[in-house]
């Protein structure tokens, strides 16, 4: 970009991850609404913070009321809310946090380009949950909005979601408990600290 140059930092990530004992990493959950997201990305932050892990929860929902306010839902404006939500958790990453991150993110080439940035610190989580048992739950009313035309461009309903092809791993809503899908990921999060030498 012309005019712009980058600025190199006296402090690198690696020394921010010797200073916190972790690894940065974006754990990306991705599914449709009402899957089970931000409850478990919630519950799966809670329980790392207790064991001293330095997280950092971005929400959706939460993103949008801020950052992202100038944002709608169609296909544009979402695959320009995953890229922002992308450099942002990559900047987290950079801090060595441990990010956890909830978006419907309906478009695998909008995750694929996160992880092309982040390489092995990018966890893809898909919340397998079918269509029929979210709209069930509409915890936020929202399929029933969206059914009776007030919303459009809803995923699921009126625009696509894209499933993972090849996610790190796979929590089925329908069939786990919340705390049971927490712990799981819970586990893996931690091997896979571990295995980086976290």
């Amino acid at each position: 970009m012309e005019n712009i140059i980058w600025h190199n930092m006296s402090i690198k990530r690696e020394a921010r991850e010797k200073n916190l004992n972790q690894r940065g990493m974006l754990i990306w959950l991705t599914g449709l609404s009402g899957s089970g997201k931000s409850t478990i990305g919630s519950e799966v932050e809670r329980m790392l913070h207790k064991e001293g892990y330095a997280t950092y929860l971005l929400d959706g929902d939460n993103v949008r009321h801020g950052l992202n306010s100038d944002l709608g839902f169609t296909v544009e404006d979402r695959t320009e809310n995953i890229r922002r939500i992308g450099e942002l958790g990559g900047l987290f990453v950079d801090a060595g946090l441990v990010v956890i991150a909830t978006f419907i993110s309906p478009l695998r080439t909008d995750r694929e380009l996160i992880r092309q940035k982040l390489g092995d610190r990018f966890i893809e989580v898909y919340i397998n949950c079918g269509l029929e048992t979210c709209e069930s739950r509409d915890p936020k009313g929202l399929y029933k909005k969206a059914r009776g035309g007030e919303i459009s461009c809803f995923t699921g309903v009126d625009s696509v979601y894209e499933e993972p092809q090849s996610p790190e791993i796979m929590l089925r809503t329908e069939e786990n408990t919340v705390m049971e899908c927490a712990l799981e990921l819970k586990k893996f999060i931690e091997e896979a600290l571990r295995s980086n030498g976290s």
